[in-house]
């Protein structure tokens, strides 16, 4: 694979596909050929080919307002036939696992409607994928006691904090459109209250946050060292499922 920086064109994509951070389509992108990164409307885009299918990832950032932005701006650049939400997720039932898939057939939030997705999808217990629900917060939610209670509320599988903005834009515009989420965090622990402050509006890893959080507690270099390693278990396992999804999606009449 070759990475090249290259200026945003019009090409028609297949598969445009929204994520908030760099890691969460990290394995995926490495699996394209040809791929180009470049910078439009404050998002970065990479763009290439997957088994001969254009795919164009946008790297959005955290938090709804910047998704929607950098859903629009996909939109308006690539044209895609699918908008693909896809990154990390936390797991809301006593029986999620790191790693578990959810594939969303309804989006909910915290304060509006839910939107019903129209697909049909079995889950796969033994593969540890699940279809559905997936609740959309307005902050990370951090402690087993949110969990449960966005759970009990909104009987969703997982949470984040970006597939609503996407879906109700993709609505919006009659955009065809897909979610899943990898469990980078279960329900059965809390999240170290550091992560609050670790990530800036972008979505980028505030240095300063890392090491203020290193010097108030040394012990939290072990609770982001576990973070890292099952956001890489999060990541591969979103690969190999998009590998299959990808080729599905872009078969569909």
């Amino acid at each position: 694979m070759s990475e090249d920086v290259a200026e945003i064109d019009a090409a028609q994509a297949d598969i445009g596909i929204v994520c908030a951070l760099p890691m969460e389509l990290a394995d995926f992108v490495r699996r394209c050929e040809r791929v180009k990164t470049y910078k439009g409307r404050d998002f970065t885009f990479r763009g290439g080919l997957y088994d001969g299918i254009r795919v164009v990832v946008v790297e959005a950032g955290t938090g709804q307002s910047r998704a929607r932005r950098a859903t629009q701006a996909l939109i308006d650049a690539h044209h895609p036939r699918w908008i693909l939400s896809c990154g990390f997720g936390g797991g809301l039932t006593e029986t999620s696992r790191i790693g578990d898939l959810i594939v969303g057939n309804r989006i909910l939030h915290t304060k509006l409607p839910p939107i019903q997705i129209d697909f049909q999808m079995p889950s796969d217990e033994q593969q540890r994928t699940f279809v559905g629900g997936i609740v959309t917060a307005e902050a990370i939610v951090r402690t087993v006691a949110e969990k449960r209670a966005l759970a009990e509320q909104h009987q969703a599988l997982a949470v984040d904090m970006e597939t609503y903005a996407v879906a109700a834009l993709c609505r919006e515009q009659h955009q065809r459109f897909f979610a899943v989420r990898a469990l980078s965090d279960d329900a059965q622990r809390d999240l170290p209250a550091e992560v609050l402050s670790l990530l800036g509006a972008t979505g980028a890893v505030r240095v300063g946050a890392v090491i203020g959080a290193l010097w108030k507690r040394p012990g939290s270099y072990q609770d982001m060292l576990q973070l890292r390693e099952q956001a890489q278990i999060a990541s591969q396992r979103l690969a190999d499922f998009l590998d299959g999804i990808v080729r599905q999606l872009h078969q569909a009449p």
